[in-house]
Order: C-alpha cells, then structure tokens, then sequence
C-alpha cells in the first residue's frame, strides 16, 4: 500500500493506546461482524460519556520491523511516517464494565480493506490494538423527536444512539444496508420507527435510496435533533436536505462523513482539509 498513514493532532495523552484480546467473535450478518474484546488491557480503558465514542485501530504494516511490544506513538516519534502502522476509525457498539469487554462491529466486504479482513480471521486470544476513545454526540435532551440516518458504516453509531434514548423517545430511523439479510435487530424505544434502506446490489456508495427517504419522509411536528453519518456524498446530498429544504439550525444537526467512495481512509481524512472533504 502506497497511501501515507494518516497524520494526526492527537498525542498519547489526548488518544492513550490500549491492548485488548479477542474474546469472541460473532456473525451479525452477510456484511457485518462483531468483535467482543477484553482482557487485562481492559484495565486501561478509560471511558467517556459520548454515545458515538470511536477508536482508531492499529495495523501494523506487514515487512516493517517494529519494536516489541508495539507502541503507536513511539514509533511515531522515532520511525518515519512511512513505516507508520495504518490506522482505522470504528464506533465502539457497546461497553460492559462489568464483564471488562467492549465490541466493535465492522463492514466486511471480502477481501477489501484492512480492517474488514481481519475482523473476518479474528480468533480469541488475538491482539486488538487501539487510542481512543473520542466522541462528540448525545441525544439533544430537550428534542421533541429524533432523525437518525446513515449507510452501514454508520450502524453501529446509529445502533447505540438508539438504544441510549429514553424509553420515550419519539423519531425516525434511516438504515441503508445492501441487502434485506443485513438487516439487525436494534432495542430502540417503541415510539422510534427504524426504516431499512436497501441497496439490492447497488454498491455501497453509488445509491441515492437513503437521501430520498430522508427527503420523502414525513417528519413530526416539533424540534428535531439529527445525526446523519455515513458515505461522504450521501452526507453532502442530506446536507442539502437538512439546511435547504428542511430549514434546520446547525445545533440540530450532528452530521459526518465516516468514509468516501473509492478513498482508503488515510486519503480520505488528509481529505477533510480540502474543498473536497468538507461537509
């Protein structure tokens, strides 16, 4: 792979590294599957109060030596970016203090990427490296009614908003997926209507299905409170929808590209500097 590692502002105060071990690994659908992680590295896990709290996952770049054991910001300080290990942003699905376990789930598409592939070999006693946690997003508390809306990158967010609502909650949900078996049950309030999105085999990305929904739909009446993440022109296209045609104020809007079509992610956040990345 010839694409930089993604340069960052974080430093190991503001992103501390943690060291987790698979514990399980769990087939939540066609295209989605979830890794449950604990271990004694749990103890380093510090967590926060945002609903949308994401890490950024390790990979080291096979055929470069690193020292042992791995530690992200080390290396970022003494080896040149180059040989920097890859990074990956992914929403943690859930945390248990108790059972010292958190989960994250991940897109899997054969093959591609690097994070979807591992997840797909993970076995129990492997090693899941990341910083985090950050975050931004909680349910507004003084909303009237709730819109969620997002692509299969943005499940596991949506899916964790959902279920932190209070149990009466009103709103609508947006879910593209690619196909009716991707479809996962979610323990939202009674009042939240989810409405899944499919695809049917237009790739991730290149489908208008989720826009038009959200454009379509008919919205309760009230002060509505967004989250809208996902594929980089999907969140353009809602853009439009939200603040043009829906008249919204930007504190109502939490809205984020997670990805863009044809971009691994290290191109696609050097991106988010540029015309072109700015949602």
């Amino acid at each position: 792979m010839s694409t930089l590692p993604a340069a960052t502002s974080a430093n190991k105060k503001s992103r501390p590294q943690i060291n987790l071990a698979v514990v399980r690994r769990e087939e939540l659908s066609p295209h989605m599957v979830r890794i449950v992680a604990g271990g004694d590295g749990f103890a380093d896990f510090v967590n926060n109060d945002f609903v949308d709290r994401y890490v950024k996952i390790v990979f080291p770049q096979p055929g470069v030596e690193y020292p042992s054991p791995l530690d992200l910001w080390s290396i970022r300080e003494t080896m040149p970016r180059e040989q920097w290990p890859f990074t990956r942003t992914y929403t943690i699905r859930w945390v248990d203090p108790v059972a010292r376990e958190l989960a994250i789930d991940f897109v899997v598409h054969g093959d591609e990427g690097l994070a979807g592939p591992w997840a797909a070999k993970a076995q129990p006693g492997d090693t899941l490296t990341f910083t985090g946690p950050g975050g931004a997003y909680n349910p507004a508390p003084d909303a009237d009614w709730y819109l969620y809306a997002g692509d299969e990158a943005a499940l596991p967010a949506i899916a964790a908003c959902l279920e932190s609502l209070p149990r009466e909650a009103v709103g609508l949900a947006f879910v593209e997926v690619d196909s009716h078996a991707d479809i996962q049950p979610i323990a939202a309030p009674a009042g939240v209507t989810i409405h899944w999105i499919v695809r049917n085999g237009v790739p991730a990305g290149e489908s208008d299905v989720l826009v038009q929904a959200v454009a379509n739909a008919e919205w309760p009446a009230g002060r509505v409170d967004v989250f809208a993440h996902g594929e980089r022109g999907y969140m353009k296209a809602l853009r439009k929808v939200l603040f043009d045609q829906r008249g919204l104020e930007r504190s109502q809007v939490s809205l984020s590209g997670y990805w863009a079509k044809g971009r691994v992610e290290d191109v696609f956040q050097a991106e988010k500097k540029l015309p072109v990345g700015q949602i």
